[in-house]
């Protein structure tokens, strides 16, 4: 860990972060509680917070709660100051019934987090172009969302539709329904049901449609992006600009704070967890870590084994080994995670290439 050298006894800080205020508080070497106070959640207050935490002595690092949320622009600040940022996770419930709850409780309890070595992650920089994918894929996301809504309400409406409409529009796929109901005619008396249906179904094919633009657009805008950021990643088989883009936003435009392979496995929710009693030894899915990242993983492991021949032929040998198709599964998952950590990794002339498909632990 490294910061800016000043006079005084090394001190680790910690901070609470909320939205519109943030506590902070400071810790010495052998964990004695220094100081706590609070500032406000402005640049104003961000640079206060250092610089009254730099009176007390060597600052060599801040344990600050989340660092991608409320803390984000807080974190933004103290890097760019030369300050170590390390990101903690929020104290356990039953930790919390014990000690109690409080800004200044929790402040300092980041800071003895970062002081015993027991929180080590370090944040994302949050300030490339990984961060301007995640952005928008948020916004796409959204969009999906809300037009998958549109649908289940326009074909929840066509269940109890008079039997005239609902028959025009029987068997037509789905592209033709919604073309077919935007052009709907309900008329001006509304007090009808017939014509108050054909009028729903009429605004809910509109909105439709206007989504599909807006993901259409946000495709296009994220495409460039996503390729720009890493273009090894998209060279590996089974990997679209949309397993990319939320591939991406896990790792974060600092994908070096993970110090291996493992660790980018773990994050992602592939490290096998043992699940061996007596004389049975096997692992089992992991269900913790981003689930995003790696319901990703997953959707390149499913493209794979129905498209990749090397796939196909490793499921044939671990299948006739013993193992059932979600052991076989997630021990590809761990495999396809070691070539999207060196694809995230890797300089833009290396050229990332798939790994043996040998049994992962």
């Amino acid at each position: 860990m490294t910061s800016m050298t000043h006079d005084g006894p090394q001190i680790t800080g910690g901070v609470d972060t909320h939205g519109l205020t943030h506590h902070a508080a400071v810790i010495d070497q052998i964990g004695r509680h220094l100081a706590d106070q609070e500032f406000p959640a402005t640049i104003r207050g961000y640079r206060d917070l250092l610089d009254w935490m730099r009176t007390h002595g060597t600052l060599v690092a801040v344990g600050a709660e989340g660092t991608g949320a409320y803390g984000a622009e807080l974190a933004r600040v103290l890097t760019a100051a030369g300050v170590t940022v390390i990101d903690v996770d929020r104290p356990h419930r039953k930790t919390r019934r014990m000690k109690g709850k409080s800004d200044p409780i929790d402040a300092y309890a980041a800071a003895m987090a970062v002081l015993s070595g027991r929180a080590t992650g370090i944040p994302k920089s949050r300030d490339g172009v990984v961060e301007a994918v995640r952005v928008l894929r948020t916004a796409r996301r959204s969009a999906v969302k809300a037009r998958t809504q549109a649908m289940n309400q326009i074909r929840g409406l066509l269940v109890a539709a008079p039997a005239m409409l609902r028959e025009q529009v029987t068997g037509l796929e789905r592209a033709v329904l919604i073309r077919t109901l935007a052009r709907l005619r309900p008329g001006d008396d509304l007090s009808r049901p017939p014509a108050a249906t054909r009028a729903a179904l009429r605004r809910l094919a509109r909105r439709h449609q206007a989504l599909d633009e807006e993901i259409t657009e946000l495709d296009a805008e994220i495409g460039p992006l996503v390729k720009q950021a890493a273009p090894a990643l998209l060279e590996l088989f089974g990997v679209g600009s949309e397993t990319a883009g939320q591939l991406l936003a896990t790792a974060g435009d600092n994908p070096e704070r993970m110090r291996s392979e493992g660790a980018f496995a773990h994050l992602a929710g592939v490290t096998p967890i043992p699940a061996s009693s007596g004389r049975t030894h096997r692992h089992r899915l992991n269900r913790g870590g981003d689930r995003a990242a790696n319901n990703a993983l997953h959707t390149i492991v499913l493209t794979r084994m129905r498209f990749d021949e090397r796939t196909r032929a490793y499921v044939e040998r671990r299948t006739k080994e013993g193992l059932n198709k979600k052991d076989i599964m997630r021990c590809l998952k761990r495999l396809v995670a070691r070539e999207v950590y060196r694809a995230l990794t890797s300089t833009p002339t290396e050229r990332t290439t798939q790994t043996d498909l040998t049994p992962a632990a």
